[in-house]
């Protein structure tokens, strides 16, 4: 190797040697921004159409034992951004509390963690544009005791979260002897979640705490009583609904005054009544197989004004209810869905040929 060689090699070494640290150090900081990438997004009011400050936003890993674990929260600022310096690494939950009022969006593995777009309302305790446009009581009677489902279907078309957690936003009936109630309510767009119950100043009526949001809203309400068959089983409707339902399951038959009958669904051969009035009395003959065992009704009554399993909570669960429950629940929707659907056509079918004969 000559004289003049030597200082080129020791020059591109160099350079290598430059290079290579360079391209470690490039390589360590994407690493770095991938380990602590983090969550972002934008909450915006929707009742006001402007972003919103000081929401709560929290993010919560979705465990499968120990149930959703809080990582990291964060508020918004004054332009509604948020940040949350983590990086999900499997299912997680962003919680969103404002106004009183939380407001749940799923982030399952692989979906964007930025730029995410969060809705919040403003609260009241007034009704506002909140109100009960189906309620469904579904009864399935065994040796000794019927099961009642009953589902209320909310809507709420305005631009407020109705909320009102002294006094609750549904009010149902549980005539004595039943067992505890199992709740459960989905807020629109949002999964089955557990909604606490309280008692109210009124005998036989509990509240049940769960915000009603724009959209539409359901709240499922399970429980079982004492009952013969053939004798009379009475009830009441203590909100304020504006169509109820009455349904049985093929082979039990349901009689009552005040009862205006829609027939039966073709697929599960449910028969479905109209009430029209706001109680009921009505007899029961024929049974569905058992309902699972429930809690005693003295010791379930007493639990019903909110025991340590009475808060809301985040997983999701599944109803604890006969198996033909839920078919026979959606097929009855839809075929109120249907029947609506006709009245309608009818309705204006018949106004078009008044209007065309009073042309002629």
């Amino acid at each position: 190797m000559t004289l003049a060689k030597a200082p080129r090699l020791a020059n591109a070494a160099r350079l290598a040697t430059a290079r290579l640290a360079t391209a470690r150090t490039f390589i360590g900081l994407l690493l770095a921004a991938q380990a602590y990438a983090a969550v972002t997004g934008t909450v915006t009011n929707q009742s006001t159409g402007k972003p919103q400050a000081g929401a709560t936003v929290a993010l919560y890993r979705l465990a499968t034992r120990t149930g959703p674990e809080l990582i990291a929260q964060a508020k918004s600022d004054a332009q509604g951004n948020f940040t949350i310096n983590q990086t999900p690494q499997g299912p997680h939950l962003i919680r969103t509390a404002f106004d009183g009022v939380t407001y749940n969006h799923m982030l399952p593995p692989g979906t964007p963690t930025t730029g995410i777009p969060l809705e919040v309302y403003n609260a009241s305790t007034e009704q506002g544009g909140a109100k009960v446009a189906k309620h469904m009581i579904l009864f399935e009677p065994s040796p000794g005791q019927v099961q009642v489902n009953e589902t209320y279907l909310f809507t709420n078309q305005g631009k407020t979260a109705w909320n009102d957690p002294g006094g609750g936003t549904l009010k149902f009936f549980l005539p004595a002897g039943a067992s505890k109630p199992d709740v459960r309510a989905a807020a629109p767009g949002g999964m089955p979640l557990g909604a606490p119950v309280n008692k109210t100043s009124q005998p036989d009526v509990f509240a049940v705490d769960f915000a009603i949001k724009p959209g539409d809203t359901r709240i499922d309400i399970t429980y079982t009583a004492p009952y013969t068959e053939g004798a009379e089983y009475a009830g009441r409707v203590v909100s304020k609904d504006e169509n109820t339902y009455l349904i049985v399951p093929n082979g039990v038959t349901l009689a009552g005054t005040g009862l205006n009958d829609l027939g039966t669904e073709p697929r599960t051969q449910a028969h479905i009544y109209g009430l029209t009035a706001n109680a009921y009395k009505v007899k029961m003959t024929g049974s569905v197989a058992a309902a699972p065992a429930a809690p005693a009704a003295a010791e379930a009554r007493g639990d019903a004004a909110g025991g340590e399993d009475s808060g809301p909570r985040i997983e999701q669960i599944m109803p604890r209810v006969n198996s033909k429950t839920i078919p026979i629940m959606a097929a009855a929707l839809g075929i109120l869905a249907l029947g609506f659907a006709l009245l309608y056509r009818a309705q204006t079918t018949g106004a078009q040929e008044t209007h065309e004969r009073g042309r002629r």
